[in-house]
C-alpha cells in the first residue's frame, strides 16, 4: 500500500469509494435511510470529484494497492481535513490512519501547527484514537451530526 497525490485518472475509483464507504461503513449515521444516503451521495461524481483534484487550494491523497484505490482523504490550505474515507473492502487495515497520517504531514510542511475536521459518528472514536479531541458543540448538517475536532500537530 501507498500514499500518493490524487490524479485526474483517480476520479471514478475515488468516487465509488467514498460513495461505498457512505452507504455500507457510515450506518450508524444514515440509520439506512435512503434518503439521508442520496443526500449525502448527491455531490459524490466522477465529475465533482475531478474538481476536488484540481483545486489549488486544496491536497487530495489516495491509498493505492497496484492500481485499485483503497482509500482518499483530502485537506484544505486552512488546515481543515475534510475527506477521510476508506473502501470498505480494506476496512481495519490502517488505511484511514496513513491517509491522515499523509494529510498532517502535509499541513506540518506548510507550515501549519494545527488540524481541524468534523467528524461523522462513526469515524468518532478513530479521531479520538489519532489525538483529535472534541473542539466545539455537534453541528447538524440536516440530520447528520457532526462533531467538530481539532489536534495540535507534533
Amino acid at each position: 500500500m501507498k500514499i500518493r497525490t490524487a490524479i485526474a485518472g483517480d476520479s471514478d475509483q475515488i468516487c465509488n469509494v467514498l460513495r461505498r464507504s457512505i452507504e455500507e461503513l457510515c450506518v450508524s449515521d444514515h440509520g439506512a435511510s435512503t434518503a439521508i444516503i442520496a443526500d449525502w451521495l448527491a455531490n459524490k461524481t466522477p465529475e465533482n470529484v475531478l474538481v476536488w483534484i484540481n483545486m489549488p487550494n486544496q491536497r487530495m491523497l489516495v491509498a493505492v494497492d497496484g492500481s485499485h484505490i483503497l482509500g482518499v482523504g483530502s485537506v484544505t490550505a486552512s488546515g481543515e481535513i475534510i475527506l477521510n474515507y476508506v473502501s470498505p473492502d480494506a476496512r481495519f487495515l490502517g488505511i484511514s490512519k496513513a491517509i491522515l497520517t499523509g494529510l498532517e504531514a502535509y499541513l506540518k510542511e506548510q507550515g501549519k501547527t494545527r488540524s481541524n475536521l468534523t467528524s461523522t459518528l462513526t469515524a468518532h472514536r478513530f479521531y479520538e484514537a489519532c489525538g483529535y479531541r472534541d473542539s466545539g458543540p455537534i453541528e447538524m448538517w440536516g440530520p447528520l451530526a457532526g462533531q467538530p475536532m481539532e489536534k495540535q500537530l507534533p
